[in-house]
């Protein structure tokens, strides 16, 4: 067949409508999309410092970070600024800062703890621009009963939500799905979502929320739907992993998950479209604990967990 000029020309126009069509559809989807790819060195045995972070970040698309604390803390505000503005300059931003609260101490030790510790990491997050801080509940105890653990939890939750909401920043809970561990000791405590929804009404802060782990949402036997009872303010952080093959949900531990999308035990396109269809704006990380990509180089991993995190990405509808 012969094409003439001006069929040639309507043809390289179509395609090139075409070719613009999908590359707006997929701008138009990374632009619907406010969860942010958050990358934790850490979470995947990576060792690195602050600037290493950002090179890495940039290098490997993610969209955020999680910083170490005590470097950001040793910054001076204009060593801040710098910081600040170089991620700017890279479109980065930081994610949230996931550290342990010492519930379990005596009321003077914890008290002290909160004025000391927990005061100065919050000045450093404000300084920092920073509004996520999360931690992790143990979900079981071999001396205080459900109810006796709940009203020490209500009580140092609630301490910990006044000092944060003094400098502008979001408490984030997670709990531990497991039923290894919460079975390993006498009585249990709070392990699924619904239970911790009940801790955090008894707070009656409203910068408490979750700390939501695909792995603890799948162990405790949750779906999208109790994810879609949640509101964009309800989640101050979530992490993305999925589990071994051909083991009993029942017998799943804790140090033995899988890079998100490994193998599809996980109901991942399920869980990032709750989390997409709530608004959910905050960062989204990979922490997959025991898996073998904290074996390899960094780069390695850097570029592996990269890939499945942006595919992750690619499952919202």
């Amino acid at each position: 067949m012969i094409i003439t000029g001006n069929r040639r020309e309507f043809l390289l126009g179509t395609a090139g409508s075409l070719a613009a069509a999908v590359l707006s559809r997929g701008v138009a989807l990374a632009a619907a999309r406010k969860m942010k790819l958050d990358l934790n060195t850490g979470n995947i045995g990576v060792k690195a410092n602050l600037q290493m972070q950002i090179d890495y970040a940039a290098r490997y698309g993610f969209e955020a970070f999680d910083p170490n604390i005590n470097e950001l803390a040793a910054l001076s505000d204009s060593a801040m600024k710098e910081v600040l503005d170089q991620m700017a300059a890279k479109n980065l931003v930081f994610g949230f800062l996931a550290q342990s609260v010492p519930v379990a101490q005596p009321d003077a030790a914890f008290g002290e703890w909160t004025r000391t510790t927990l005061n100065g990491w919050a000045k450093t997050l404000q300084r920092a621009k920073m509004t996520r801080f999360c931690t992790w509940l143990s979900n079981s105890d071999a001396r205080l009963t459900y109810l006796q653990n709940f009203k020490l939890h209500a009580r140092r939750v609630t301490e910990v939500a006044n000092l944060l909401a003094d400098y502008g920043i979001s408490f984030g809970l997670e709990y531990v799905g497991p039923k290894t561990a919460w079975a390993s000791r006498k009585y249990p405590f709070i392990h699924t979502m619904e239970s911790m929804k009940e801790l955090i009404a008894e707070t009656g802060k409203n910068n408490v929320g979750f700390l939501i782990d695909s792995w603890h949402w799948h162990n405790s036997g949750e779906t999208p739907a109790d994810i879609l009872t949640l509101k964009n303010k309800d989640v101050v952080g979530v992490h993305l992993n999925d589990a071994p093959k051909d083991v009993p949900i029942d017998q799943l531990r804790d140090g033995q998950r899988e890079i998100p999308l490994a193998t599809g035990v996980i109901d991942t396109a399920g869980f990032v479209n709750a989390l997409q269809q709530i608004g959910y704006d905050g960062p989204i990380a990979a922490e997959p604990l025991g898996s073998s990509v904290r074996s390899l180089p960094p780069d390695e991993a850097l570029a592996k967990v990269a890939d499945v995190m942006k595919k992750a990405m690619a499952l919202i509808a």
